[in-house]
């Protein structure tokens, strides 16, 4: 059941950059000796991530494969296994989530994690972040790691945080920390920190970077130091935008999600499949059967995946989200073959499997035969409810959430009709 969702003015960023090469690297240690690079996983031959290595020989993402091998003939190329990258990164947000309830992704690799009102569990932002790094440590995380100390041993050593007020200063931030280091940007101390990064850090267009650099703007003070209505005359509302993130004077608040329960109706082949025919098919019957599941009666499909695991240990994922919400199988399945017409499984898919991880409400007719998903998502949320209630109890030795019910609604004195009694979800 959809429910207005938790905000965060301060923000602490975890990055970790080539998150899907360090995850290869991970079960693979002899890649971050050589120069490396992933394959895109929806462009044909195509390179996605490139190694320091890689780079170094000249080889960049984008590239062809025959381009890349012509500038460096030792580099390894490796197949793309989204759905273990996807996997991984849901344990960096299960641990981050064991943290701070209001936690955003953002892309792979990278979130952010809302802190306001953890300074009573953990104190001061270094304690937070300390917090942070030792829960990712704990989650079974395997990355790579191209420094001297092996990642798979301490996944933190690749983690680069970084805190302050709103996810673009967070942001900023951690791009400027050590691998397995933080960044503290205390509140006031925005515009100072600010005004020495290039502008690279911005969300720009090559357009407006171009622009801006012609104009002979190379840091985020020297834009700022101009005045707002400066940039709104020549870039409109996306000047003030830039200005005013360029100066520390907006906050972005980060927006929690609350990890859905997906429905999910997957099938196993006997043999390996390759045709698109006969896996188009397999994908209605899934899709098909999701529909059906007691928990979507009454709601509408607004996100969907689709994961397959390959021959050799690839996989191929798609997800798909859908402007208009809708229970129509042709509807949700119409992206999801443009997919697998543009960018099909690279190998015969041995398993196949459907995901449906967010939905919208039917209509008020609908809405009253969804109870097993209402009663769904208050089971989840009443389970959320508990593990944060024992966090509470081990960290602070009680409980501090108590409950009021009625006693005596009819005494006339007000301490008679209500009672504190300790919460218990």
């Amino acid at each position: 059941m959809p429910r207005h969702p938790l905000t965060s003015s301060t923000a602490a960023c975890c990055w970790i950059p080539l998150f899907a090469l360090r995850c290869e690297e991970g079960r693979r240690p002899e890649l971050a000796s050589q120069p490396a690079a992933l394959l895109a996983p929806d462009i044909a031959r195509r390179l996605w991530q490139v190694s320091p290595l890689g780079r170094h020989a000249g080889v960049k993402p984008g590239m062809t494969v025959s381009q890349a091998i012509g500038l460096c003939p030792s580099l390894r190329l490796c197949e793309p296994d989204p759905v273990y990258y996807d996997e991984q990164f849901a344990r960096l947000l299960a641990a981050l989530s064991a943290v701070s309830p209001v936690v955003e992704p953002a892309e792979l690799g990278r979130a952010y994690v809302g802190t306001d009102g953890l300074e009573g569990l953990y104190g001061a932002p270094e304690g937070i972040v300390e917090e942070m790094q030792l829960r990712i440590v704990d989650c079974g995380l395997r990355i790579g790691n191209t420094g001297v100390e092996s990642a798979i041993r301490n996944p933190q050593s690749a983690i680069r945080v970084g805190w302050g007020r709103g996810k673009f200063v967070s942001w900023v931030a951690a791009t400027r920390a050590k691998p397995g280091g933080a960044i503290i940007v205390h509140p006031g101390e925005e515009g100072k920190f600010l005004s020495a990064q290039p502008l690279a850090v911005l969300p720009l267009d090559p357009d407006t970077h171009r622009r801006l650099r012609q104009l002979g703007l190379k840091t985020l003070g020297r834009l700022a130091a101009l005045p707002e209505e400066a940039l709104v005359s020549q870039f409109g509302t996306a000047g003030r935008r830039l200005w005013r993130l360029a100066a520390g004077a907006t906050v972005e608040r980060v927006v929690g999600r609350a990890a859905p329960e997906p429905i999910t109706a997957a099938i196993t082949f006997f043999s390996p499949v390759a045709e698109r025919e006969l896996l188009a098919h397999a994908l209605n019957q899934l899709l098909e059967r999701a529909l059906k599941h007691p928990r979507r009666i009454g709601w509408r499909v607004q996100v969907v995946r689709v994961r397959a695991e390959l021959e050799h240990g690839a996989s191929w994922l798609v997800e798909s989200t859908l402007k208009d919400p809708t229970a129509d199988r042709d509807r949700i399945a119409a992206p999801l073959r443009t997919r697998l017409e543009q960018a099909p499984p690279v190998g015969a898919v041995e398993r196949l499997a459907v995901e449906f991880t967010a939905f919208a409400p039917g209509t008020a007719e609908l809405q009253l035969f969804a109870r097993d998903a209402s009663a769904a998502a208050r089971a989840g949320r009443r389970r959320a409810l508990r593990i944060a209630l024992q966090e509470i109890k081990l960290r602070l030795k009680r409980t501090l959430l108590y409950h009021v019910i009625e006693v005596q609604p009819w005494s006339r004195l007000p301490e008679r009709r209500y009672a504190l009694i300790d919460y218990e979800p």
